[in-house]
């Protein structure tokens, strides 16, 4: 899925810092930079600095960045795990940082979630048990529990296993099992810090084809950490590459690939396969071409789906709209033309 610019604002920061140390003697200018703040307190550590942000309801916001970067303190800042310094957070137009503690608990348990790196599973509890945990402590009646908590374990694929205890699965069955407690409570905003870097790169790939699926069935507003650069695209609507606190370019994943703010975003952005992140509605030619039509498809296929349909024909497709219109035509020749140049971007040193 990809975000559409009218989605309503979920979460959103403003001039947000987080700084380590005696931070209140370092605001005589607030909008300085990292460094200079380092260097005029000596003893601080800014790890986020002025930053501002706005993620919309529905798509998946990716924070990116080497270890270190700030993207995970950032993550935490929005769930009010840990207490800015500075700054202004809004949950769905309301003031986190002024709510007292039971109104914070009370918007954790029923509007957001959270999954970690590490599981977090509880080993003296089966699946039913882990799942049904944030329910219990809403104090949802035992039957009501246990009906939903099954609900979720069904979804990601584990009702064989339910009476199962953590040590009895494997690492990708129990970050499944975060999974689905992190969603018994049907949360507006879901937090996933890390959640498939402990795993093997099969079972990775897998849970992220996991997330996908789930995304689309249940459209949840999530902002989800990872380092890896392939790993943020393939499920991101949005990405903000973070660097020593700031956030150094926020956009959609072509945005990134292909227009680079600075040399770092282009480095990091390096390996990516980029003939995957080209669409058909962003090559194709609005007007019908005079050679054989080969069938239709979509706007939003790739570049490489377009491929493997035309397969070494010569001819055009029609590129359909959501409404099933054609909007235009991308031919054998356009596409090859589309494939070399982005051949020849990722070819770049």
């Amino acid at each position: 899925m990809r975000a559409q610019t009218d989605q309503a604002r979920m979460l959103s920061c403003k001039g947000l810092w987080k700084i380590y140390g005696p931070a209140p003697s370092v605001f005589a200018d607030p909008h300085a930079e990292a460094n200079a703040l380092r260097m005029a307190a000596g003893d601080i550590q800014v790890a986020l600095a002025d930053i501002d942000l706005e993620i919309r309801k529905g798509e998946t916001f990716v924070l990116m960045g080497l270890s270190g970067s700030g993207k995970s303190t950032l993550l935490r800042c929005l769930a009010r795990l840990v207490e800015p310094t500075r700054g202004r957070i809004e949950v769905a137009g309301d003031d986190l940082l002024a709510m007292d503690r039971a109104r914070l608990r009370d918007l954790r348990r029923r509007r957001m979630s959270m999954v970690f790196q590490n599981f977090a599973l509880l080993p003296h509890r089966t699946v039913l048990g882990n799942v049904e945990m944030p329910l219990e402590l809403q104090g949802v009646p035992p039957a009501e529990r246990r009906r939903k908590a099954l609900e979720m374990i069904e979804v990601v694929g584990l009702a064989e296993r339910r009476d199962y205890y953590p040590r009895e699965l494997s690492g990708g069955q129990q970050q499944r099992v975060g999974i689905a407690r992190s969603l018994t409570t049907n949360p507006d905003i879901w937090f996933l810090d890390e959640p498939f870097s402990a795993l093997d790169p099969l079972i990775r790939r897998e849970m992220q084809g996991e997330l996908l699926r789930l995304q689309e069935n249940f459209g949840k507003t999530i902002v989800f950490v990872t380092h890896d650069a392939a790993e943020a695209i393939r499920v991101g609507d949005r990405i903000a590459l973070m660097r020593d606190g700031r956030i150094v370019q926020c956009g959609d994943p072509v945005d990134l690939v292909f227009h680079p703010a600075d040399e770092y975003v282009r480095s990091f952005m390096h390996d990516v396969e980029r003939t995957a992140l080209l669409t058909v509605a962003a090559t194709m030619e609005p007007m019908p071409a005079a050679s054989e039509r080969l069938g239709t498809i979509d706007a939003s296929a790739s570049l490489l789906e377009a491929a493997r349909r035309i397969a070494g024909q010569s001819g055009h497709l029609e590129v359909l709209g959501n409404d099933g219109a054609v909007l235009g035509q991308i031919s054998d020749t356009l596409l090859g033309r589309a494939l070399l140049a982005a051949a020849g971007e990722s070819s770049r040193p």
